[in-house]
């Protein structure tokens, strides 16, 4: 393999810092303006003509939707240079469109790369999620319990009782029997609006976060980016797609999926070492949001790497910006 063909990912790490910070620098001026399409927008051109600066022969495998519903960054685009080694890149370039606009916690820019095909092409479908962090034996928890369950085999294995245990769930209609079953565990329930990939992230710094477990039905592609993370992290994550109707049940076909009801674990989803970093543009649990200081905009992003588990947390300043 040759130097220029070489899935570098020490160097293409640095590189993708900077593209999660351009994009949310980018939203920076839409914090707390209610428009959150003019906030994707932003974030999306940004981070497309970042990676485009890259010498890399990329696809986006994760992306902002089909080709014809995502101008840009749509899954199957070919970004970069076209010189250098290929990759496959999962992204969303604003996770929390709603709560950028709203000016509500969490909100991320989020990116990861990993050498070609090694990536899950998961169709824009929803997906059942069940995550947890380090430290646990493989499968303490499964897709196949019931949430009943899931929490009193992770206490078991935790050695606390329930009521120790804290689940992160998207809030949702279609949730409400699910923390209606896990309440009645006595474990507690951390809800969220928007953002399923740091609500699993948050797992895998329980000591920080305080939340043990992430369950429920969210975007399948915020599933490989999640997987993503955790593979750096450390921490299981499972998924298996959800389908409503014939129309998505073709989009897994056209992605090669023919096993409709497989449940991916985590390295099921990112097969091979992973970069990844998320920039938060508003403040949050996991990152600090945008700020203005002494004339310049500063970032924090969090930078991982899972073929050596270095976690990096970077702060810069932006002079002018």
């Amino acid at each position: 393999m040759s130097a220029a063909s070489k899935f570098d990912d020490h160097m293409l790490s640095l590189a993708l810092a900077r593209v999660a910070e351009e994009a949310a620098i980018a939203c920076m001026g839409m914090i707390g303006r209610g428009d959150e399409k003019a906030a994707d927008q932003a974030a999306v051109n940004a981070m497309r003509e970042q990676l485009n600066l890259l010498d890399i022969k990329g696809v986006v495998v994760i992306g902002e939707g089909e080709r014809d519903e995502a101008p840009m960054l749509y899954i199957g685009e070919e970004v970069g240079s076209g010189n250098g080694p290929g990759v496959d890149i999962a992204l969303d370039p604003l996770e929390g469109t709603t709560l950028t606009a709203k000016a509500m916690p969490n909100a991320l820019t989020v990116i990861s790369m990993a050498p070609r095909g090694t990536m899950l092409h998961a169709p824009d479908v929803y997906m059942d999620k069940l995550a947890v962090g380090p430290g646990y034996a493989k499968d303490v928890v499964s897709l196949d319990m019931s949430p009943k369950e899931r929490v009193e085999a992770l206490a078991k294995a935790k050695g606390v009782k329930p009521s120790e245990i804290t689940v992160c769930i998207l809030e949702r209609p279609r949730h409400e029997d699910m923390i209606a079953e896990v309440r009645g565990t006595g474990a507690s329930i951390h809800l969220i609006t928007d953002g399923d990939v740091a609500g699993v992230m948050h797992c895998a710094e329980a000591e920080t976060t305080g939340i043990d477990m992430y369950m429920g039905s969210g975007g399948a592609p915020e599933g490989v980016l999640a997987a993503g993370a955790l593979k750096c992290m450390g921490g299981q994550i499972w998924g298996r797609l959800l389908f409503r109707n014939d129309d998505e049940r073709g989009r897994a076909a056209k992605a090669g999926i023919t096993d409709l009801d497989q449940i991916y674990a985590r390295d099921d989803m990112v097969r091979d070492d992973v970069i990844f970093a998320a920039t938060g543009v508003t403040k949050g649990s996991i990152l600090n949001g945008l700020k203005r200081v002494d004339g310049a905009v500063e970032t924090e992003t969090l930078l991982l790497r899972s073929a050596t588990g270095e976690s990096r947390r970077v702060t810069c300043r932006f002079p002018g910006r």
